[in-house]
């Protein structure tokens, strides 16, 4: 293979390389003094933001599980509070209800004593209005059985006998 004609670019002679080596430096030592620091600078504070974006987020995850534990309690605080209320309030309603039940017991036991004082009213006055008829009807029969037996002045006399015989039997 004999020398192809080639573009120079593919096929550099030492000339165009030693300037294309010092363009490279030139521009590498430009970019060293003036590129790199600025790109250096920006990947610096990019790795400063990012790193204290973590940081925040650490916090803020703290900071939620604080809250989480807070809201815990005062859930938990508010279930005791609760439980609390609802077991003075079964205690109040067992006390009314007692209460009530006491009264109740009281004023059945009242009206049951009313009831038998009117009862036994009720009882001594029919008694004392039966021996009121009994002694009535007596006295009513025994005029009628005394009219009937002593219509003759006879048996009138008979008859004060006979009682004051009995009277002076039972002395």
């Amino acid at each position: 293979m004999d020398s192809i004609n080639l573009p120079s670019i593919l096929t550099p002679d030492f000339g165009l390389f030693f300037w294309m080596f010092v363009a490279f430096l030139v521009v590498f030592i430009l970019l060293a003094k003036y590129g790199f620091p600025v790109i250096t600078k920006m990947v610096t504070e990019r790795h400063d933001y990012i790193e204290d974006s973590l940081r925040k987020a650490h916090e803020a995850e703290e900071r939620l599980a604080n809250i989480e534990k807070e809201g815990e309690s005062i859930l938990q605080e508010a279930r005791a509070k609760q439980a609390q209320i609802l077991k003075e309030a079964a205690e109040t309603r067992d006390a009314i209800v007692e209460q009530a039940q006491e009264k109740a017991r009281q004023e059945s036991a009242r009206l049951v004593s009313d009831a038998k004082d009117e009862i036994e009213q009720q009882k001594k006055a029919a008694i004392a209005d039966i021996r009121k008829q009994v002694a009535s009807l007596s006295v009513e029969i025994a005029e009628k059985v005394l009219k009937q037996n002593l219509q003759s002045d006879q048996a009138q006399m008979d008859l004060i006998d006979r009682m004051l015989d009995d009277v002076s039997s039972n002395k």
